[in-house]
């Protein structure tokens, strides 16, 4: 029996989740015997046009990559989102906040910014553009949920993604919250699936996951009662992971 043929692709992105995966270290070694790896430009210089998996790392900012996505999509039994930028938009996404796209470019790249490879459209997540099979979610990715997922995957079950808020994680983690320290973490909205990195190390959440499929509003709305804070602190700090 021939081994699942995978090949990641990368768009507009820091390539960061591709190297969360070189950073399995002896698991990407298990992987491997049961994959068979025939494109990824950050570790093999050879192509192909035949693939059973796409993983896909970055959001779609121009054109021409829409269609090369496409074409992906055309050719995978499976398509994977890899990381914030490829399941919605990820950073990215802050510059669908102003209507002037040229001015954005100016402010960016000055004089540079009229050159034809940086005509770039409002950015997208890849399901913006394609279907998507499966996301796997972060800033950049957990390896071991990476992993979690394609051996699910592999032995055709579907992956276990949380859709419960990271706070479930947090409290799981004996950590004490953000709020307590007057920060505004996102922690009560946004999907867990991560442990609770950033709160464990002294940082709010700041909603790389993504939303859960339907946030808990209400309580939400507690949390910001009680610290005397209001929706829009929460909705401020949305825009940098979740801008529309």
């Amino acid at each position: 029996m021939s081994k699942p043929r995978v090949a990641i692709f990368d768009f507009a992105c820091c390539e960061g989740c591709q190297l969360q995966i070189v950073n399995l270290e002896e698991e990407i070694l298990n992987l491997i015997d049961v994959v068979d790896v025939v494109e990824w430009r950050e570790a093999m210089s050879e192509q192909s046009h035949e693939y059973d998996i796409a993983i896909i790392e970055g959001s779609i900012t121009r054109e021409e990559d829409a269609k090369r996505l496409e074409v992906i999509r055309s050719r995978a039994k499976i398509l994977i989102a890899l990381g914030a930028c490829a399941t919605m938009g990820g950073l990215n996404k802050l510059k669908n906040n102003f209507d002037d796209l040229n001015e954005v470019r100016e402010c960016v790249y000055g004089k540079d910014g009229q050159m034809p490879h940086l005509n770039t459209f409002k950015t997208k997540a890849c399901d913006e553009v394609v279907e998507v099979d499966f996301k796997i979610h972060g800033c950049p990715i957990d390896a071991a949920e990476f992993a979690q997922i394609i051996r699910s995957l592999l032995v055709g079950k579907t992956p276990f993604v949380p859709d419960y808020p990271v706070c479930v994680e947090c409290k799981a983690n004996e950590n004490i919250c953000r709020y307590e320290y007057d920060e505004v973490c996102l922690g009560p909205i946004i999907r867990a699936g991560c442990n609770a990195p950033c709160p464990a190390a002294g940082r709010e959440c700041f909603g790389c996951r993504g939303l859960v499929d339907n946030p808990n509003v209400e309580a939400a709305q507690e949390v910001m009662d009680k610290y005397n804070l209001t929706v829009d602190d929460l909705k401020q700090k949305l825009v940098l992971f979740n801008s529309k």
